[in-house]
């Protein structure tokens, strides 16, 4: 692959991407493929119909990884993109994404992405999506990811969640359907700035016994950008169920948590937990006793709190 310095810069932010990829992998840049390797274990495939991947990870691969990101350099231009991802019985994969927009122009450029993930007994995955963007035109930089997970029964799922900066305008919908036995991890984390807005919706269904979810979200509104957070989690079988909602809230920043626990078992545990709030004085004197700035400061209470 040949890429040019822009290309290269949107790689290294979404997908820690600087040089030569091992393993399998696909390359999307402004909606069409510029590099793609499968390996044994890892097929990638073209959608026909429309826009998009399958990827066929092989029951029992171990060790592997697989990135898929996205960069957009035109302004102007919107996509919707479909990747499935089917996952064999007993795999341990790491799956990375993430798109990545630098909009100079005064087009709106948006990215819709509709990812399916169908993990097998007993698999693990672990899933980093990160949204960042870039660029001095007027346009906007838009992403709204739709994310389905369909576990089997003993698998676990693993996924981070991040927007880094620049984003616009985003709408991310999370939906998670659990057998027994199974686990899922979720570690989202915002920053939006500006008049930036940001939603998030997340409906996790635990069906089986054992079922297990921990759903943590942070999330920091500056200058006078807006954050709103649906999280549901729905207990219908004997069944463990946690969700954290934290923000820090600067500036004339808005943000709405909307928490709901649904338990249709009497075995059903769920637990919520949410916390609103600005930056507490006494850590911004404390660090300032240390030679900080204010400003640097609250950089890094707030680069701690996303960590």
């Amino acid at each position: 692959m040949e890429l040019n310095n822009i290309q290269q810069y949107l790689l290294r932010e979404i997908a820690d991407i600087d040089g030569e990829i091992t393993g399998a992998y696909n390359i999307r840049s402004d909606s069409m493929s510029i590099g793609r390797q499968s390996t044994e274990n890892v097929e990638i495939v073209s959608k026909t119909g429309v826009s998009g991947m399958d990827i066929f990870i092989k029951p029992d691969t171990v060790g592997e990884s697989v990135h898929i990101p996205v960069v957009m350099t035109q302004s102007g231009l919107k996509e919707t993109v479909y990747n499935d991802f089917f996952i064999g019985d007993n795999a341990d994969i790491e799956i990375v994404a993430g798109c990545g927009i630098d909009n100079c122009g005064n087009h709106d450029s948006q990215h819709d992405g509709i990812h399916r993930f169908y993990v097998g007994k007993n698999a693990k995955v672990k899933y980093v999506e990160k949204h960042f963007g870039s660029g001095e035109g007027a346009g906007k930089r838009i992403l709204n990811p739709v994310t389905e997970v369909y576990m089997e029964e003993g698998s676990t799922c693993e996924m981070e969640m991040v927007q880094i900066k620049g984003v616009d305008d985003t709408s991310r919908k999370t939906v998670a359907e659990l057998k027994a036995g199974a686990k899922l991890i979720v570690r989202e984390r915002l920053m939006t700035h500006g008049v930036q807005r940001a939603l998030s919706d997340y409906a996790v269904n635990l069906n089986g016994e054992g079922a297990n979810a921990d759903v943590v979200s942070r999330g920091v509104a500056r200058d006078d950008s807006y954050q709103k957070l649906d999280l549901k989690i729905v207990g219908n079988a004997a069944c463990k169920g946690h969700t954290e909602c934290d923000s820090i809230i600067m500036d004339n920043g808005k943000i709405l948590a909307v928490p709901a626990l649904e338990a249709n078992d009497v075995d059903a545990s769920l637990v919520h937990e949410a916390a609103i709030g600005k930056i507490a004085g006494d850590q911004i004197i404390k660090l300032m006793t240390l030679g900080l700035t204010e400003a640097e400061a609250e950089e890094q209470i707030i680069n701690g709190f996303l960590r």
